[in-house]
């Protein structure tokens, strides 16, 4: 595969095409890199990442852009152990250096905020400062200062950010840029002064570029025809360069959620390769963003010459061990990214620590035990090795001398407790009531463009078959079942409803209609009191299946925990669409058979909306129909969370097992 080829850049040599790209993670310390960031690196460099970039650190201290974002000044120590870390397997390590402009906060600093015009940042409607002069050159000595830096710490060069946050897209845009002196006449005089100081201060380590060819907002933004252009413009400066999309306007696409096709960034990637191509630079390489998470899709995306490398981050945080996994023939034991940005997009005031719904341990390497690997699980519990090795080189012991252990639900927890409970020796038994695996996790994927939540369950399902978990459908456990170390996964049920229900209302739970439950016809009503994504999904998939659909909120906004994820803008639009009628601010008091009542939570005003049923996407509760106190109970089963929590507790409660 030519993904898992080498990758000259300039001097030095990737052992694969795939990239590991700068993301905040909160891991910083006192704005420089911490332990747990080598941990956090090294891991994806063990797995094969051929290029690992650091978290963007900024070059200048007018930007603090997050709580616990990186000062390139303060970073001398951290960088050195990351990319000796990294180094050791292969790796090449490039330190990010960006300043996020008019994009960033004063919630830190307490100062003014830089750009090239006071054009207000959107989402918290801070009027930057317009840069004088001298403050443009204290920022490009800061670009040159801080590769000088990363150069001495030993690292293989400097990734300059020109995309997303940050200022140097800010100064060749018309959307920011409005100035009317030799910045705004000539809108790359900026980005070429700081790539000319960089590429001095770089000597002969390598220079990369993360560049914006598309702000998606054609009115005054760059557009992909200019973008190729600054693409050619900036290639003599630059030995790598990465495509991405994205603007004040559309903070979100360059990290959509799963509403977005995998893969989006890819033509954006070979319109910007033609280009260079035609322009004579055949040598520098083009590497493809955008939600590339199947291996599949990234051979393509370089085979088909889109690109000559690609960036997985997300994939890789996911699994951190793809490119290996790849390499020894088994693609189908990648853990799936499914897009969900639930704990991986953490730029945000909470400054919760970068993590993943599939594999908690992300981001957590110094403070999680790692899972058994399978050549560790005979070595460990001191029996010789028996069984069979698989193309890791692991070996799975089939005599399962570790004990036994019955877990009762075969959602996401109760799989993930299984997985890990067979690498660490166990005999383990999962009985499941109904006739699959997958648990709520299923009816969810059944919502609007959420099909790839299923993509977990799949592989916990076929990696517990793998390791030789005994499964037992469509059987409900009884007490002769309990004879062995018991784990309760068994999941949640329905809450109670906040409102009257009279006896020819219709009112139905959100997973039963995603499973498929016939509905009356006519008009229908969706009540959202969580502000998540599951009742936008249900209104969503029924407005598809052509069904009239108001949403009620208690909320001033639709939807806005979103924001979270990055799809409150999107889903606005969606919704909007749709046709999908919304009603704010009101709280369900009755359902009739032919209405929904509703009374305005400021004015107490009340109202009738049409519907012939009600779905409601409220809150759920734990289902403790096996009352047995002795068992350890995970998941929804203890609180009815997301799938992290799920994943989170059955890994825990697998690790504590004791014989």
């Amino acid at each position: 595969m030519k993904l898992l080829s080498p990758l000259d850049v300039r001097h030095a040599t990737a052992p694969s095409r795939v990239l590991f790209g700068p993301h905040e993670t909160n891991l910083g310390r006192h704005r420089t890199p911490s332990a747990a960031h080598t941990a956090y690196y090294e891991r994806r460099a063990a797995g094969g990442s051929g290029i690992v970039v650091i978290e963007e650190a900024s070059v200048h201290p007018s930007d603090w852009p997050y709580e616990r974002s990186l000062l390139a000044s303060s970073c001398a120590t951290g960088w050195p152990a990351i990319g000796d870390a990294c180094n050791r397997h292969g790796a090449l390590v490039l330190a990010a250096i960006g300043h996020s402009g008019g994009q960033g906060t004063s919630h830190w600093s307490q100062r003014e905020l830089w750009a090239p015009s006071p054009v207000p940042e959107v989402a918290t409607r801070e009027v930057p400062k317009a840069m004088e002069g001298c403050d443009i050159d204290e920022v490009v000595a800061g670009f040159g200062e801080a590769t000088r830096l990363a150069v001495a710490a030993g690292l293989d060069g400097v990734e300059v950010n020109a995309g997303q946050f940050s200022l140097i897209r800010q100064f060749l845009s018309g959307l920011t840029n409005q100035r009317g002196d030799e910045y705004g006449t000539d809108r790359s005089l900026f980005a070429r002064r700081v790539l000319t100081e960089v590429r001095s201060a770089a000597g002969e380590c390598i220079v990369a570029l993360r560049l914006c060819v598309d702000e998606m907002a054609p009115w005054a933004g760059i557009v992909a025809e200019a973008g190729a252009a600054l693409a050619v413009e900036f290639a003599p400066f630059v030995d790598l360069l990465t495509v991405v999309r994205g603007s004040i306007y559309t903070a979100w696409a360059t990290q959509p959620d799963g509403h977005v096709a995998p893969g989006f960034g890819i033509d954006l990637a070979r319109q910007v390769r033609t280009a260079l191509e035609v322009a004579g630079h055949t040598g520098l390489p083009v590497i493809a963003q955008g939600s590339i998470v199947e291996p599949s899709q990234a051979e393509w995306a370089i085979e088909s010459g889109a690109a000559d490398g690609v960036e997985m981050t997300r994939a890789q945080l996911a699994d951190a061990d793809l490119v290996a996994k790849v390499r020894a023939g088994q693609p189908e034991r990648v853990r799936p990214c499914i897009l969900c940005n639930q704990t991986c997009k953490v730029r945000d005031n909470r400054s919760p620590i970068v993590t993943c719904v599939v594999d908690p341990r992300t981001g957590h390497e110094l403070d999680d035990p790692a899972e058994p690997v399978e050549a560790d699980v005979s070595m460990a519990e001191g029996r010789g090795v028996t069984g069979t090795t698989d193309d890791l080189g692991g070996a799975v012991d089939r005599a399962r001398a570790g004990g036994r252990i019955t877990i009762v639900g075969a959602g996401v927890a109760g799989m993930e407790c299984a997985r890990v409970a067979a690498l660490r020796g166990y005999d383990v038994r999962v009985i499941e009531r109904s006739p699959r695996a997958g648990g709520v996790a299923i009816a969810a994927a059944q919502g609007a463009q959420r099909n790839r939540l299923s993509a977990i369950g799949e592989w916990l399902e076929a990696e517990c078959v793998r390791l030789g978990v005994t499964f037992s459908f469509s059987h409900t456990a009884t007490p002769v079942d309990m004879v062995a170390t018991v784990v309760l996964a068994t999941g949640g049920a329905d809450g109670p409803l906040p409102f009257s229900v009279d006896d020819d209302g219709v009112v139905h739970h959100a997973a039963a209609v995603l499973s498929g439950l016939s509905l009356p016809q006519g008009a229908v009503a969706v009540w959202d009191p969580i502000a998540g994504p599951i009742a936008i999904s249900v209104a969503e998939r029924l407005a598809a299946d052509g069904r009239a659909v108001t949403f009620i909120t208690p909320d001033l906004l639709v939807g806005e925990k979103l924001s979270i994820t990055g799809d409150l803008a999107p889903s606005q639009n969606r919704l909007h669409g749709a046709g999908i009628t919304l009603v704010k601010r009101a709280l369900v008091r009755r359902v009739t058979a032919t209405a929904v009542q509703v009374e305005d939570r400021f004015s107490g005003m009340t109202s009738e909306i049409e519907a012939v049923a009600m779905i409601a996407c409220g809150h759920r509760v734990p289902d403790q129909t096996l009352g047995d106190d002795d068992a350890l109970r995970i998941g929804d089963a203890v609180a009815p969370r997301t799938i992290h929590e799920a994943i989170l507790e059955g890994r825990r409660a697998a690790m504590a097992l004791r014989r």
